[in-house]
């Protein structure tokens, strides 16, 4: 099974990242883009202005929510952290942790679909220098992408750049969520804190399921132009693909 094979409706290939101060102030955006977009991302800093107003408000436009806060705590927290969210609509929740922590959110988590992050797209070979690590971070994501889907997690975050190398030695039956999307040729944003980004064409011929995308829509002077050249982006991927 391929990225096509799971039959994703283009509108919910790309989430987008309300990476916003309000839940007013998210409401907008999805009013801008629910035309095109019904997937949208919540994280620490909307979730924590508006806690569930936010998850609220985008279910009562008809679209999904990522809930992305990367649970990291003590198992019996997490698991009582994902028997609140499996009951207020949420698709994804991510997570972050070792064995007793995924453990805890798998069994917890009734038809919410739970996500664990491998190495944020933030990241790259030099902080993994810093810190005394001497692997490569396509390694660590593999060997935490296996354990992950090992115990049981519906998927795994990660940049597109490991996105083939997990399809390959891993599989196809997990979602692969993909931050850190560029558009066109993968320039790089002013201020951007990304390091490892690809474009969203590449994401998905490399095993993406999903890419979330914020400021280059966000940011942009026609947002619904790039969602549009996005989605065709994505759509030729897919296409590559299957030829």
């Amino acid at each position: 099974m391929n990225a096509n094979a799971k039959n994703i409706p283009i509108n919910e290939r790309i989430i987008f990242a309300l990476d916003l101060d309000s839940v007013e102030e998210a409401e907008i955006w999805v009013k801008k883009l629910k035309s095109h977009i019904c997937f949208f991302k919540v994280g620490l800093q909307l979730f924590l202005s508006s806690w569930f107003r936010s998850v609220d408000m985008i279910l009562s436009h008809g679209c999904k929510v990522m809930c992305d806060i990367k649970l990291f705590d003590i198992p019996e927290t997490v698991a009582l952290a994902v028997d609140t969210l499996k009951n207020r609509g949420v698709t994804f929740v991510t997570i972050h942790g070792n064995d007793p922590i995924i453990r805890a959110a798998v069994a917890h988590k009734g038809e919410l679909k739970i996500l664990s992050v491998t190495v944020l797209t933030s990241f790259d070979e030099n902080d993994m220098r810093t810190m005394g690590m001497t692997g490569s971070i396509e390694d660590l994501v593999l060997i935490r992408a296996k354990r992950s889907i090992e115990l049981g997690c519906d998927g795994i975050v990660s940049s597109g750049l490991e996105a083939f190398r997990m399809r390959h030695e891993i599989g196809s039956n997990f979602l692969i969520v993909t931050p850190g999307i560029r558009p066109g040729q993968n320039i790089r944003i002013q201020e951007d804190d990304q390091k490892r980004i690809v474009t969203a064409q590449m994401a998905v011929i490399n095993g993406a399921d999903h890419v979330v995308v914020g400021r280059p829509i966000r940011n942009a002077a026609d947002p619904i132009a790039v969602v549009e050249s996005m989605q065709r982006e994505i759509m030729e991927g897919l296409g590559n693909i299957l030829a």
